[in-house]
């Protein structure tokens, strides 16, 4: 009966967040405050259910949830295994200290009279990520992709001003990578007859020399390569980072970019498989150098930013084309692993160092790396989680950024790619330089005021615990102890070495 219950868990995750979206909505016209506990609250519950997901399936295996009975592929399936249940913790994860910190930086940056509007499309967002990371349905995955994306749209835009052009420009790009991603799942519907991730797999196996099926492809590819900001279709990034809310910027960066690298993986591992890749083996060699030439072209434009949000968007970019890269060298145990391991590593260093960054905002309002001298002075506390976030970024050992570094340098090593280790080193490089101007700025440089002046308990503690975790999880990694779990998320996707 236990093992009965706990499966229908990504379900009941998924329908209750969206459910608690009008609650919320419905509420709010009462209680403006009581919006927020009802998010927290909420996804907490949806958090402590994830855990019991990853736990039955490691201890049971994978998890089939039918939608009303309705047997695959004629129904839609939800279907959990390593991957997606430890990115579904992730996601919940960060979603919950994002909402934690979002109390505070909110009430000031948003207006009293959106505040139910804004906890209501956070709700949205947060249970159409898990949706994607669960759904076993490609073009489910499309209405849930949907249902996040329209709810960061109007996220960013609730601030007014710039973010309204910033999630003007994001909505027509993001249109653009939808109707992408649906034409390429229309292509293979046509030759496949089926949308189940499983059932399109077994099929395409037999079809992958077909036309329909390499337009299909290359369809998918963009439009999730768009959401995911994956170089040079990136674009719509930088001013969605910067003028967007504090507390909004921090959950983008967290939760909505790993869900939709999650996709990305999922779609390429999953339904079209190794195999496919190995058959045009020479188009996909051309993956790894385009991302190495973004983590060259994204670590300088980071450079010349001066706005420091603007600065970590381009850092970000970076960091999904290590993802990629890693999954370029499909080949390599140690680069799959190197890509894993980063969809939580740069989720918390990322989030970090945007919480950080939110918390400096909130008190000074100084949002360029010019104005941040002596800060380390006032705020403390936040400037040595911005610090370690930064370390974290850039590769220091033991924290969790080496760790994916460290693997995808041994990936390389094993491809004997010498000129892509070389360029890994270079991207360190570079992120080092950017990084040190604010370091520079932050402790070596006088201020005008050494009051100790810290943002509010409900700021700082979700923003020192992400900077302890870029620690504490580069440490745990580095004991060998999850690499078995991430050799079975490995083969959970299809993926068997040779």
């Amino acid at each position: 009966m236990i093992n009965t219950v706990v499966e229908q868990f990504p379900a009941l995750i998924v329908t209750t967040g969206v459910f608690s979206a009008f609650t919320i909505l419905i509420l709010g016209l009462l209680s403006r405050k009581i919006c927020y506990y009802i998010v927290l609250i909420v996804t907490a519950f949806h958090f402590i259910l994830s855990i019991f997901t990853l736990q039955h399936v490691l201890t049971k295996g994978r998890i089939h949830y039918w939608f009303g009975g309705w047997r695959p592929p004629w129904g839609i399936e939800y279907v959990v295994d390593e991957l997606n249940a430890y990115s579904l913790i992730v996601i919940l994860f960060l979603g919950l200290l994002g909402i934690i910190f979002a109390k505070r930086s909110v009430e000031k940056e948003i207006e009293e009279r959106k505040l139910p509007t804004f906890y209501t499309v956070m709700q949205l967002l947060i249970s159409g990520c898990c949706g994607v990371v669960v759904t076993g349905d490609v073009f489910n995955l499309f209405v849930l992709a949907e249902v996040a994306s329209l709810s960061t749209y109007a996220l960013i835009a609730i601030a007014g001003g710039k973010a309204l052009r910033a999630s003007y420009n994001y909505l027509i790009l993001g249109s653009i990578a939808i109707c992408f991603y649906l034409l390429g799942i229309g292509f293979l519907y046509a030759v496949t007859g089926t949308l189940n991730m499983i059932d399109m797999r077994i099929i395409l196996q037999n079809l992958y020399e077909n036309k329909m099926v390499h337009v299909g492809f290359v369809l998918v590819l963009v439009g999730l390569g768009i959401k995911a900001a994956v170089f040079p279709l990136h674009t719509w990034q930088p001013d969605a980072y910067t003028y967007a809310p504090s507390a909004v910027t921090l959950i983008m960066s967290t939760v909505v970019a790993k869900t939709f690298v999650y996709a990305l993986i999922r779609l390429i591992f999953s339904v079209f498989t190794v195999n496919f890749l190995e058959l045009y083996i020479n188009a996909w060699n051309l993956v790894p150098w385009l991302m190495g030439v973004a983590i060259i072209v994204a670590s300088i434009l980071a450079y010349r930013q001066n706005n420091i949000k603007r600065m970590l968007a381009y850092s970000s970019i970076v960091n999904v084309a290590y993802i990629v890269l890693g999954i370029s060298f499909f080949n390599s145990q140690w680069s799959l692993s190197g890509a894993l391991v980063n969809i939580l590593n740069h989720a918390v260093a990322k989030g970090c160092a945007f919480a950080a960054v939110g918390a400096i905002v909130y008190k000074t309002g100084i949002k360029d790396v010019g104005a941040l001298a002596g800060l380390a002075n006032k705020m403390p506390y936040t400037s040595g989680a911005l610090l370690i976030s930064m370390l974290t970024l850039i590769g220091i050992p033991p924290s969790a950024g080496f760790v994916t570094k460290f693997y995808l340098a041994i990936g390389c090593l094993e491809m004997q790619n010498y000129l892509m280790l070389a360029i890994i080193l270079l991207g360190t490089l570079l992120t080092l330089a950017y990084f040190l101007r604010v370091i520079e700025q932050l402790y070596f440089r006088e201020g005008n005021s050494t009051q100790k002046e810290e943002v509010p308990f409900s700021m700082l503690a979700p923003t020192m615990f992400l900077a302890i975790l870029c620690l504490a999880i580069g440490i745990f990694w580095l004991t060998g102890i999850p690499l078995e779990f991430l050799k079975k998320s490995i083969t959970s996707m299809g993926v068997i070495f040779r």
